[in-house]
C-alpha cells in the first residue's frame, strides 16, 4: 500500500470516528438549560409592578419581581412552557415562552387590574322629596334610583345635613334604595345626598337636594296615635278639604314612634308641652318645645301614677310655672324645670287621684278621685294652700267619669260620665256622654253630641275660647278606631265636627 493511500485511509477513520462521538454527545449527555426573563407592567400604564407572583408549568423556580418589574428564572430547562403572573387587585396573565440552550428568553406581561374590568354604579337620582320641597311631615321617607352595570353588589351611603345647626346624620351600607327617618326638627331646612359603591370601582355621588319640614306655626292640636305599638304625639292644624274629605293635612310627628308618649298638654304661656312617658317601668313628666325638640325629664323620685297610665291626667298651674300630678293619693306640683318638688293635695287612703284641671282665674284644683277599680267617683275642687276641699261636684253617683276640665272664669266643670251606671273589672264604658257643672247653680246639663248608639264621648275639654268643646267618639267596644270632634257648645243645632282620625287623647290649646 502505498503511503498516500495508507494516510486516506487513516483521515477516513478519523473522521468516521468523531462523527460517532459527535452523535454520542447530543444524545447521552448532560441536560442543556436556558435563562428566563422578563418585566410586568399594568395595563395602559405601564407601570412597572412589584411583587408579582411568577410560576411556571412545567413546574420550574418561582420568583417575584423587583421594584421595577423584573424577574429572572436561571438555569430552566430547555423546553416550551406557559408562564403565569400572579397579584392581588389583577387579573392573573399567562404567556407562552420557548426556552434555548445556553439562551435568554424574555416575556412581557401587562396586567388588567380587576376594577379596569368592572363598571361604576350609576348616579343615584334623588326622588323623594324633591328638591326645595316644603311642608314635608315628619317621618320622612327618602327615596332614590341607582342600578349596578355590572354583577356587583351595590351599598348605598346616606347623608343628611340639618341647615340651621351643621348636624349631620350618616348610614351606610344601606342595601335599599329607600330609608326613613324619624323625628327631625320640626320647620328645619335639610339638605341630603346618596352615594354608590360596589368596593372596587370608583363611587359614584348624587346631586345635592333640599326639603323643609312643616312648621308648627298653625297647629293648636295635640294628640296621640298608636304606632309601632307605643303612643306616640302629633301636632295638628285646622282640618282641610272639602267637607272634611282630608283631614291631618298639617300633621307633625312630635316624639318617636320608638317610645310610649302620651296625654300632652301645652302652654302657652311658657310655650311648652307636658306629656307622659314611660321610663324604666315607671311613668314620669317631660317637657319639650312647641315644635317637639328639647325634650326634658321633669319628675325623678316621685313618678305619676295611680288608677290605669292612659286615665291619669295632669295640669298646668294658671301661670305656666308648675305642673300638678298625681302619685296615687297624693297630689304633686313641680317647676318646670324640675325643681321644687312639693305634696300639696292628700285625699283619705284608697282615693287615688286620677285626674286634674286648673284654671285662670284663681288657684283652686279639680281633682277626679275613685277607687282602685276605677269607681266610687267624686270630683271637687281643692284648695292647694290650705291643703282643703272646697267643693264636692259629683259624689255616689255610679259607673265611670273622666275628662276633667275647669273653664277659664273657675264658674264651670267639664267631664263625661257613663250613664249606664255599669262598673265592670274590664272598666268597660257603655254609654259616656259629655256633662258641663254650673258652680254658680249647682247643677249639671249634658252637652248633646248626636252621638250613636253604642258609642262612648271620651276625654273632653274645652276650646281655648271654651265657645266649643274637643272630645273622642269611639265605639263602646273597646277596641274600634277612635275620632276626634268638636262641637260648639251652644249651637244644638250645629253638627258635632271631625277634626282627626285614628287619634285620642286630645288637647286644643
Amino acid at each position: 500500500m502505498s503511503i498516500f493511500k495508507n494516510q486516506y485511509f487513516k483521515a477516513t477513520f478519523l473522521i468516521v470516528f468523531l462523527l460517532l462521538v459527535s452523535c454520542e454527545e447530543d444524545t447521552i449527555g448532560d441536560e442543556a438549560f436556558g435563562t428566563l426573563e422578563g418585566k410586568v407592567v399594568s395595563n395602559s400604564f405601564n407601570v412597572p409592578l412589584e411583587n408579582v407572583k411568577i410560576t411556571t408549568n412545567p413546574s420550574s423556580t418561582t420568583v417575584f419581581t423587583d421594584k421595577d418589574g423584573y424577574f429572572v428564572i436561571e438555569d430552566i430547562s430547555i423546553g416550551d412552557y406557559s408562564v403565569q403572573a400572579d397579584k392581588d387587585d389583577f387579573e392573573t396573565s399567562f404567556e407562552p415562552s420557548t426556552i434555548y440552550s445556553n439562551k435568554t428568553t424574555t416575556v412581557v406581561f401587562e396586567l388588567d387590574s380587576v376594577a379596569s374590568k368592572n363598571l361604576q354604579p350609576a348616579i343615584p337620582t334623588l326622588i323623594s322629596p324633591q328638591d326645595k320641597a316644603t311642608d314635608i311631615s315628619n317621618p320622612v321617607q327618602f327615596v332614590w334610583s341607582s342600578s349596578k352595570n355590572d354583577s356587583d353588589t351595590i351599598t348605598y351611603t346616606f347623608e343628611l345635613r340639618e341647615g340651621n345647626t351643621g348636624e349631620i346624620q350618616i348610614f351606610e351600607n344601606i342595601q335599599d334604595t329607600t330609608l326613613t327617618i324619624d323625628n327631625l326638627s320640626v320647620g328645619a331646612n335639610y339638605f341630603w345626598q346618596v352615594t354608590a359603591n360596589d368596593a372596587i370601582t370608583e363611587s359614584t355621588q348624587s346631586k345635592i337636594s333640599s326639603f323643609q319640614l312643616r312648621g308648627i306655626e298653625n297647629n293648636r292640636f295635640l294628640y296621640v296615635r298608636t304606632l309601632n305599638g307605643n303612643n306616640v304625639i302629633f301636632s295638628g292644624g285646622e282640618p282641610s278639604g272639602v267637607n272634611n274629605s282630608e283631614v291631618n293635612q298639617h300633621e307633625i310627628q312630635l316624639t318617636s314612634s320608638e317610645l310610649n308618649c302620651y296625654r300632652p298638654k301645652a302652654n302657652r304661656t311658657v310655650n311648652k308641652i307636658a306629656y307622659i312617658s314611660n321610663q324604666g317601668g315607671e311613668s314620669h313628666l317631660f317637657t319639650m318645645n312647641l315644635d317637639g325638640s328639647d325634650k326634658t325629664q321633669l319628675t325623678q323620685s316621685i313618678p305619676i301614677a295611680g288608677f290605669r297610665n292612659d286615665e291619669i291626667e295632669f295640669a298646668w298651674s294658671n301661670n305656666g310655672n308648675v305642673i300638678y300630678y298625681p302619685n296615687f293619693n297624693s297630689l304633686y306640683a313641680i317647676n318646670i324645670d324640675g325643681s321644687g318638688l312639693s305634696k300639696v293635695y292628700e285625699s283619705p287612703s284608697g282615693e287615688f287621684i286620677t285626674e286634674v284641671a286648673t284654671n285662670l282665674s284663681n288657684n283652686l284644683i279639680a281633682i277626679k278621685t275613685n277607687d282602685a277599680a276605677g269607681y266610687n267617683v267624686k270630683i271637687q275642687t281643692i284648695n292647694p294652700v290650705s291643703n282643703t276641699v272646697t267643693r264636692t261636684i259629683v259624689e255616689g253617683i255610679p259607673g265611670a267619669f273622666g275628662g276633667l276640665d275647669y273653664s277659664i272664669n273657675g264658674n264651670k266643670i267639664l267631664y263625661t260620665r257613663d250613664i249606664s251606671g255599669i262598673e265592670n273589672a274590664q272598666y268597660r264604658q257603655l254609654d259616656s256622654r259629655i256633662f258641663e257643672y254650673d258652680i254658680a247653680n249647682e247643677s249639671s246639663l249634658e252637652i248633646d253630641t248626636d252621638k250613636p248608639t253604642g258609642y262612648n264621648n271620651l276625654d273632653v275639654g274645652y276650646a281655648p275660647n271654651e265657645g266649643y268643646v274637643i272630645y273622642i267618639l269611639t265605639s263602646n267596644d273597646g277596641i274600634s278606631e277612635k275620632k276626634i270632634y268638636r262641637k260648639e257648645i251652644n249651637a244644638s243645632e250645629a253638627d258635632p265636627e271631625l277634626l282627626f282620625t285614628n287619634a285620642f287623647m286630645p288637647n286644643w290649646e
